[in-house]
């Protein structure tokens, strides 16, 4: 074993994790606060933060990750890929669930550390390239800006992405963002076949209307949709953009043994839908009691 291979087993058995980054007032301290990357299950292994989702799925002709995260924690992604023994330079794909600079940030400069290629839906490629400047409710906000780089691929709803024998499945779930995606594969461990799920899911940020918005005039058919495909949904194993959207930290802790069923949660799933349509009809009705 080389010797920068012994030390990151070390940091990985004592938790250890690059020091917290500052990040930009009023956003969440939770994006940037370290977490040890660890195995999910079988061929997928989380690399993000103590809130912020990023997954690496292996495979043997290169590897997939989802979500890039702040650009500010870019080194904890790439620290968490070493850290498990994988090699940033076999990173192939860079995928996101949505096009919000807290999960995309990053990917630039990941695209220029790894030289993956870049794929996102088509409404989350146009939100990407424009730095989150055509973002229907972040538009106007300079703080949410980041940096762009080229898109090398859009995914219809139902597309799939083949890469070394893995397959995902693309979903578009929009609402929250007019291309927000979800990808489910399958996953063989241990002589059973799980259905994994990684879930954008439906939630209404501040200052949303969800009658309508100048930006986004569609918006209530497109939560409708989402809640109407994510009930459909079969899921063993449930994981979203967010640690909490999951109950990351409930269901596993820094140093826990690797458990292939540690994420099956099915009910979860269905009741985490739930409470997210419970608050968009609750919002609907709210807002048309005020008309």
């Amino acid at each position: 074993m080389k010797p920068a291979t012994i030390a990151a087993a070390l940091l990985l058995i004592l938790g250890v994790v690059p020091a917290q980054q500052p990040v930009p007032a009023p956003f969440d301290p939770d994006w940037v606060k370290p977490f040890p990357p660890f195995r999910v299950i079988g061929n997928i292994y989380w690399v993000g933060t103590w809130d912020l989702s990023s997954y690496l799925i292996t495979t043997s002709e290169g590897h997939i990750l989802i979500n890039s995260g702040l650009r500010e924690t870019v080194p904890q992604i790439l620290q968490g890929i070493e850290i498990l023994g994988f090699k940033i330079s076999d990173v192939k794909l860079l995928l996101a669930t949505h096009a919000h600079f807290d999960h995309v940030a990053g990917l630039a400069e990941l695209k220029k550390r790894t030289n993956a290629k870049i794929v996102l839906s088509r409404a989350e490629a146009e939100l990407f390239k424009s730095g989150g400047k055509s973002d229907f409710l972040f538009g106007n906000s300079p703080k949410a800006y980041f940096e762009t780089a080229p898109v090398d691929r859009t995914l219809a709803d139902g597309e799939k992405i083949t890469l070394g024998g893995t397959t995902l499945t693309a979903h578009l779930h929009p609402g929250h963002t007019k291309g927000a995606t979800s990808f489910t594969t399958r996953v063989r461990e241990s002589g059973k076949t799980y259905r994994v799920g990684i879930v954008n899911m439906g939630s209404i940020n501040d200052g949303v209307t969800v009658t309508g918005m100048p930006g986004f005039p569609d918006i209530e058919a497109a939560y409708r949709k989402t809640f109407r495909d994510q009930k459909a949904l079969d899921l063993d194993i449930f994981l979203a953009s967010h640690a909490g959207q999951f109950n990351l930290h409930r269901k596993y802790q820094p140093g826990n043994r690797y458990d292939p069923e540690r994420f099956v949660d099915p009910a979860g799933y269905r009741a985490a839908v739930a409470r997210m349509e419970a608050s968009f009809l609750a919002a609907l009705a709210k807002e048309r009691t005020k008309k």
